[in-house]
């Protein structure tokens, strides 16, 4: 099958365990904390530096971005990218693998990785379960924060894995791609509050599937297999032969979707980077759809 043929999406804590035990980490093998918390709940960088996996680093999303947008995780230049995760030992050959802390078992680790391939890098994978699992199944954590030698990693930016929003705008008309929405159900119908900045409103762009991305996890936090993800998105019908298109509210939880396809044997998913939050703040009123309007008009 397709996917046989590409880079395992995800890896286990067993596997990573005995790596880490045979002092494996290093250049040919990295290992990334990708944790981010919204401001005010607690630090990523506090808790990675408490415990995290022995040789791992710590990827700063907040960091790793494009600090001129106006939104809030857009990506950062190929040249700022390639210079960032260098600086944390990464080149071209090296296998890196991404985890996160969060209690579903993963958030950001999906982004991390989708990061990755956007700029041209094969070798990258998620710890199935993140650090959740890592705890739970009693492998080692450390304090210790070591510091990688740099290397030079040179950035290829793939365009295909990546939609802008003059992209999304026509294919409302020529309905090329299907488009795929991670949030939840209730932000997605206008009927929840969006999270975060103020004056974001709640809704979705209009010929979006709806698919929350905690869905593709199983309750202890550990990716579905890949006959599952199928079935969910056969039963949303969405066809994994044709060409498909993620987004969320910030360009993060779409990469779940990304991977979630991916582990079914399809690379070629795209992420609109900007998604809702700069879809909200640029299209008409007429390319935005919610129940909330609906039910107030």
């Amino acid at each position: 099958m397709a996917q046989q043929v590409l880079y395992r999406a995800l890896v286990s804590s067993k596997w990573l365990a005995e790596c880490v035990q045979a002092d494996r980490i290093g250049p040919s093998l990295r290992v990334l904390d990708a944790s981010w918390y919204a401001p005010g709940e607690k630090s990523a960088q506090q808790d990675f530096h408490e415990r995290h996996i022995p040789g791992a680093s710590f990827f700063d999303i907040e960091e790793c971005k494009d600090k001129s947008s106006s939104y809030e995780l857009m990506l950062p230049s190929k040249a700022r990218f390639a210079d960032y995760v260098g600086q944390l030992g990464i080149s071209n050959d090296t296998h890196v693998v991404v985890y996160d802390g969060d209690d579903l078992g993963s958030f950001y680790a999906p982004r991390a990785w989708w990061m990755f391939r956007v700029f041209g890098h094969r070798t990258v994978s998620v710890l199935n379960g993140g650090f959740k699992n890592w705890l739970k199944e009693g492998h080692p954590v450390t304090s210790e924060v070591g510091r990688p030698e740099p290397a030079v990693f040179k950035a290829t930016l793939n365009k295909s894995l990546l939609k802008t929003y003059e992209e999304m705008v026509e294919n409302l008309e020529s309905k090329r791609f299907q488009v795929v929405d991670s949030r939840s159900e209730g932000r997605f119908h206008g009927t929840e509050p969006e999270p975060g900045k103020e004056g974001l409103e709640p809704g979705h762009i209009p010929g979006t599937i709806n698919m929350p991305f905690f869905n593709f996890l199983t309750e202890v936090g550990f990716e579905k297999s890949p006959e599952e993800l199928q079935r969910m998105f056969q039963e949303k019908k969405v066809d994994l032969s044709k060409p498909l298109i993620a987004t969320c509210r910030k360009g993060v939880t779409a990469c779940h979707i990304a991977l979630a396809a991916y582990i079914c044997g399809k690379p070629d998913v795209a992420v609109y980077d900007g998604s809702w939050s700069e879809w909200f703040r640029r299209a008409p009123p007429e390319y935005k759809v919610s129940e909330r309007k609906r039910s107030t008009a």
